[in-house]
């Protein structure tokens, strides 16, 4: 049995997430995962999260971030799939 090949998850997150913790937040449960990758502020309010790992796992990342018991208010989350790009080292917020 092979493992999963791993992938690259892009979550725009919209709501009220800045200011709140919700970065360090994402960090701490994508560190419990075990996957690399970031959350990022943007200029227009959104929170962009990259996560690299197991399929299985950023998806257990992406229906955290969706669950409501987030920091702040999640109102809507976009998310993306592809393939790893570069290699990550931890998770960090940027």
């Amino acid at each position: 049995m092979s493992a999963s090949p791993d992938v690259r998850l892009n979550a725009w997150v919209h709501g009220h997430v800045q200011g709140v913790g919700f970065r360090w937040w994402t960090r701490a449960r994508a560190l419990e995962l075990g996957l690399t990758g970031y959350a990022s502020n943007r200029p227009d309010g959104r929170v962009h999260v990259v996560a690299q790992g197991t399929r299985e796992d950023c998806q257990r990342l992406l229906d955290l971030l969706q669950s409501g018991g987030t920091p702040g208010t999640v109102d809507n989350v976009v998310a993306d799939w592809a393939e790893v790009g570069d290699p990550i080292t931890g998770f960090s917020e940027r």
